[in-house]
């Protein structure tokens, strides 16, 4: 079946073409009932508030945690990790409502505004071990979230060195005991639970496609006619959108 992309807001359109550049179309989801249509789906980068306002108005939240529920493949990646975390922090006033099931705690924008955005490289040995190509990875951050906690179940794929200072600051917010702090602590930026995968920074901003890979071979891993449709897919793409516009730029 194709990959789903929840297409309320934000860089759906590369991650779209990503998908186009491994063989597999990619399908624009807006409403609960077009979700019966896909295998997987992708919640991308965005403003997490604004994408949740949106989705809310469109009734998508049931819809989504039942395809959570089901055992699907679900990849977030910045806002949209934090749609998929069970408890967010350093939210607006109000809050916003979560989709849920990875058993994490993130903060919303962690590495602060938008000015504050960056790129860096990551550690990824565990991407590199099943896509292959270098342990390291691209990661570009803008107004990012990270992941504070994590859960026994919850494999970590990636994380990133901040000062302590910031991170206490962060963890108060969880209302949990500070430690004693060093130099550097790190914050997780990458997981994986089950069905589930979790990246805070944007997978699709750039020219490598090995994320894209990564999250199609779990969902070749959940259903049998999945790996199937991944590899008769092929280039074809009977979507409205002949060309797509890329809304955020490709980092080669």
């Amino acid at each position: 079946m194709a990959v789903g992309v929840l297409a309320l807001q934000g860089s759906f359109n590369e991650h779209i073409a990503a998908l186009r550049k491994l063989g597999v179309k990619g399908v624009e989801i807006r409403k609960p009932e077009q979700l019966e249509q896909v295998g997987s789906l992708i919640i991308p980068g965005g403003e997490s508030t604004t994408m949740a306002k949106l989705a809310e108005y469109h009734n998508l939240f049931p819809a989504l945690r039942e395809f959570v529920k089901l055992g699907k493949p679900v990849w977030g990646t910045c806002a949209g990790l934090i749609f998929l975390a069970n408890k967010a922090v350093g939210q607006k006033t109000g809050g916003q409502e979560l989709v849920g099931g990875l058993d994490c705690t993130v903060h919303r924008n962690f590495f602060g505004s938008q000015i504050q955005s960056f790129e860096t490289q990551l550690s990824v040995p565990e991407l590199a071990a099943k896509e292959g190509g270098p342990e390291t990875f691209r990661g570009v951050f803008i107004r990012a979230p990270a992941i504070l906690e994590v859960g026994p179940k919850v494999e970590v794929l990636a994380d990133y060195p901040v000062p302590s200072g910031k991170l206490f600051d962060s963890i108060s917010a969880l209302e949990a005991p500070q430690e004693n702090a060093g130099s550097e602590k790190k914050v997780i930026v990458a997981v994986k639970q089950g069905n589930l995968l979790g990246t805070a920074f944007h997978p699709e901003l750039t020219a490598d496609t090995r994320w894209h890979s990564y999250f199609l071979k779990m969902t070749s891993e959940v259903g049998e006619e999945a790996s199937s449709s991944i590899s008769v897919a092929g280039g074809e793409d009977t979507s409205s959108n002949e060309q797509l516009g890329n809304d955020l730029p490709i980092y080669q």
